[in-house]
């Protein structure tokens, strides 16, 4: 039940602020929050993480569209389990659509956040993927060396 819970609730936070984004900043605009931790500056994005391929983001739809289906099935088979699992998963593929919603239907993914640093300009679909992913990788880690260290002592 975490799952679409965390999917849910990260899959509106990410609309919404984008929405927010794209109805009261103008293209290159920006400002701080929070005492300047945050920046806030509205971009288009065509393309991938870092501006990278850009003008080929159309072309990530079909693999957000095929990660959901991925995780959906393994979920259905019982492969991903655990209350970590539900949460890294929940928070990646409510990234993927996310980021996916916004390439359909703006040709280009509304980027807002830069932590103070200098650092590059994401979103939230772009932070729950990156939680997402971790939180599956140590996830997927500490589970192999639990089973490993249980095997081994039998």
């Amino acid at each position: 039940m975490p799952f679409y819970l965390i999917a849910a609730v990260l899959l509106a936070a990410d609309q919404l602020s984008k929405w927010w984004v794209r109805s009261n900043l103008a293209m290159g605009e920006e400002t701080t929050v929070w005492g300047g931790l945050v920046h806030v500056i509205r971009l288009e994005n065509t393309g991938a993480a870092g501006s990278s391929f850009q003008g080929y983001g159309k072309w990530f739809v079909p693999i957000a569209v095929l990660i959901v289906v991925v995780v959906l099935y393994y979920r259905s088979r019982g492969k991903l389990k655990g209350l970590w699992m539900e949460i890294g998963t929940g928070l990646f593929v409510a990234g993927a659509i996310g980021n996916a919603i916004d390439r359909v239907a703006f040709k280009g993914v509304t980027d807002f956040v830069q932590l103070k640093g200098n650092g590059g300009v994401m979103n939230i679909a772009d932070m729950a993927l990156n939680v997402g992913m971790i939180v599956i990788l140590l996830t997927m880690l500490f589970t192999r060396r639990k089973r490993t260290s249980v095997t081994t002592a039998e």
